[in-house]
């Protein structure tokens, strides 16, 4: 599993990188902001989740591309 945070979320500029590189993993919140989907988030957490192994790479793609860098992934 990786951990995936938005942080802090109130930062995201709605640019939807992320949400066009990763979307099994990111979503458009109810806020306009980027999400983890349902599935993939810790304690109901909008801005946190752990995803399996096979969309590591996804995951880390959008936190490279994302234009105010506030996606973090840990292994």
């Amino acid at each position: 599993m990786v951990k995936v945070r938005i942080d802090p979320r109130d930062n995201c500029i709605s640019d939807g990188v992320c949400i066009a590189l990763c979307p099994d993993v990111f979503e458009w919140g109810d806020d306009g902001k980027s999400a983890i989907v349902a599935q993939f988030r810790v304690n109901d957490n909008i801005a946190e989740g752990n995803v399996p192994d096979d969309l590591k790479d996804c995951v880390k793609q959008a936190a490279d591309s994302c234009p105010v860098q506030i996606i973090h992934v840990e292994e």
